[in-house]
């Protein structure tokens, strides 16, 4: 490769790094494996070695990746938050040993000694204590500039609030979610449809850099502390005593951390925590190898980017090879049929590994699996096992393709792939599959609105075997439900109360209930409004559904999928034998006054709720929306109305106070 072939990939590879570092570090979202990114910034490492005049500062090789998110206040680091200088061989570890040895020579010190530890993988933080007291936390940023963070990290229950010792100091961790909690956390956000954390940093980058802290306060968020960063009145000559003090302070300080005297020593230690990265709690992404003695570190100093006195030994991602013997689909909770490989069990990264998810229908197909296959298995950030590659030349003929179910492996409901989305999901609302998340929805505040039925009470009712399918909420017993606490009497009896009043709602809320794909609390009250009984629905054509205003032929063929089914229509009629009221209760009015407009409703109403204000203007045939934009025809303004009002001054939309919306609707 000449000069001029060089920079020319200097230059596209500095732009790849720029946007994966900004997926990776700003985002939260990376779009490539560390292994794929650590690769793409050693290649630019080298050529800018072997072309030192092609060197820029602006490059990530010379500076920490990140930057400020806005909403936070910026954080100044005292003291610099590094990266480390990564390699990936024992002889790159060997060989910053033979610097350091060197470097110990020239100063006359003792030969080098090291503390071996796990890099953990998360999210850098430093945490300032004045007088033993934690008083501010920020995120590592660029390394010279963070983000405070302070109240997220106060909801992580293992940063002490104050420390024994009432001294100054700055200490240096890492914030992280075990790989439990981290695999807990995926599952619920499938079952809740949300889109999947990509590792578990990732998921702790972005629980850390919530700008709301009662949003990081629900996540699983931990940390060992592995560095102090600065100290008043203490001094250290040795890292792993000044770990030991971190450790009696009451901080939770990094478990793994090996003292070595020689480079033996410290090879053995990276073979240590290789064995040991399964049975972690936590996930790793290298081991940390640094100098031991503080002041030969001063000597040593720093280059912009790294520490000269320390590296990280990143393992390579083990790849073991096996055959798909089978795929096999399972339905979770939401309905979403997922395909799951059934492998020739293999031992990767410490565990045996004998099924994977192959997520949706479009992985099959651009893997172009088939079953039978030799394929490549990884482990994706030490934890989710993962088909990398198919091995298409040793196929031998006797390979099957595959295809997505068109019908549910549980219940046989009709299994449908919509238009832009990849899952296909299950349409019965008698799958057993899905029964616990359509328990839940029905009973919510929004639908049936059934006061006292939540998800623990209803999970208790499923296990005993007391509910098998909707319906069997209308044949709960003062006995089955007071049989669930000790001196249930009165709550059994308030939770009669509420499921007895439900049958009593207008039918909206009962097609609310139901959960139709697509189908909210506004589309429910809009058919209410129009087919008055569940009867009329139920016969809606394709054709006069798609006419009215806000359905359209999507959601038309959403409902009309819905009723045609024999779970659907066994449902209703059960729900109706039970006493469940299945007709409009709002009162014809002949009048479209607020038609063709919409409203857009802020702050505390004196006389009507939200919710009762939204009902007059729908049911005047007029919208309403939770933004405010140039669309917007009216904005109704109440006490402490916020910035939903500045927006409307700023783009001239009329604003109504609620006794000029109450002459609009005399």
């Amino acid at each position: 490769m000449n000069k001029k072939q060089a920079k020319e990939r200097i230059e596209e590879l500095r732009k790849q790094v720029e946007y994966h570092a900004k997926k990776y570090y700003d985002e939260d979202k990376p779009e490539i494996s560390d292994f794929e990114y650590d690769m793409l910034m050693v290649e630019l490492r080298n050529l800018e070695n072997q072309y030192p005049e092609l060197k820029s500062k602006d490059s990530l090789t010379q500076k920490v990746g990140g930057h400020v998110k806005e909403g936070f206040q910026k954080v100044t680091h005292e003291v610099p938050l590094q990266s480390l200088q990564d390699v990936f061989s024992i002889e790159e570890v060997e060989d910053f040993d033979k610097r350091m040895q060197e470097k110990a020579k020239e100063n006359n010190i003792e030969e080098a000694k090291y503390v071996v530890e796990t890099k953990i993988d998360g999210l850098s933080a430093a945490l300032e204590y004045k007088q033993g007291k934690f008083v501010r936390g920020a995120t590592r940023g660029n390394g010279l500039v963070g983000e405070d963070v302070t109240n997220n990290l106060k909801t992580i229950k293992t940063i002490p609030k104050e420390i024994k010792d009432k001294i100054d100091i700055t200490v240096r961790g890492e914030v992280f979610i075990s790989k439990s909690d981290f695999e807990k956390m995926n599952q619920e956000r499938e079952e809740n449809e949300e889109e999947l954390f990509a590792n578990a940093r990732n998921a702790a980058a972005g629980s850390l850099r919530q700008l709301d802290s009662k949003i990081t306060s629900k996540r699983p968020l931990d940390i060992y502390i592995f560095n102090v960063q600065k100290i008043e009145g203490k001094e250290f000559n040795s890292h792993y005593e000044e770990l030991e003090y971190l450790n009696d302070l009451g901080f939770n300080v990094n478990p793994v951390r090996i003292y070595c005297k020689n480079i033996e020593e410290v090879k053995k230690a990276i073979e240590e925590i290789g064995e040991m990265r399964e049975t972690l709690t936590f996930g790793i992404d290298g081991a940390v190898v640094k100098i031991d003695n503080l002041k030969f570190r001063e000597i040593l100093g720093t280059t912009a980017k790294t520490p000269r006195w320390a590296v990280a030994y990143k393992y390579p991602p083990e790849k073991k090879e096996t055959i798909l013997k089978d795929i096999i689909c399972q339905v979770g909770r939401t309905g979403v049929i997922t395909p799951m490989a059934i492998l020739e069990p293999v031992k990767v990264a410490g565990s045996t590994v004998s099924k994977t998810t192959l997520h949706n229908e479009d992985f099959i197909k651009q893997k172009e699996l088939k079953i039978g296959d030799t394929v490549v298995i990884q482990k994706a950030g030490d934890v989710i096992p993962e088909i990398v590659e198919v091995k298409k030349e040793k196929r031998t003929g006797k390979e099957k393709d595959f295809e997505m179910p068109k019908v549910c492996p549980v219940c046989g409901a009709p299994a449908v792939r919509e238009e832009g989305e990849a899952a296909i999901r299950c349409t019965g609302i008698e799958c057993p599959a899905k029964l616990f998340r359509n328990l839940v929805h029905f009973v919510s505040r929004e639908a049936m609105n059934i006061d006292g039925l939540g998800e623990n009470i209803i999970s208790q009712f499923l296990d005993k075997g007391l509910i098998k399918d909707i319906s069997d909420i209308y044949k709960l017993t003062f006995e089955d439900i007071a049989s669930l606490k000790k001196n249930g009497q009165k709550f059994a009896q308030n939770l009669i109360d509420s499921i007895n009043k439900s049958k009593e709602n207008d039918l909206y809320r009962l097609i609310t209930a139901l959960g139709i794909r697509h189908v909210g609390a506004k589309a429910s009250k809009l058919l209410a409004r129009k087919y008055k009984t569940i009867d009329n629905l139920m016969e809606a054509s394709f054709e006069d559904l798609s006419m009215i205003n806000d359905i359209g032929p999507i959601v038309a063929n959403s409902i009309r999928e819905f009723f045609v089914q024999d779970q659907t229509i066994d449902l209703i009629n059960k729900l109706k034998e039970l006493g469940v009221n299945t007709k409009s209760l709002e009162e014809d009015v002949d009048d479209n006054r607020f038609e063709g407009k919409t409203f857009v409703l802020t702050g505390s109403l004196e006389d009507f709720t939200r919710g009762e204000a939204s009902n007059i203007i729908e049911k005047y045939g007029g919208k309403t929306s939770g933004t405010v934009s140039k669309k917007t025809d009216y904005v109704l303004a109440g006490e402490e109305a916020g910035s939903k009002l500045t927006k409307a001054q700023s783009l001239g939309v009329t604003i109504i106070s609620e006794e000029e919306f109450k002459n609009m609707i005399k």
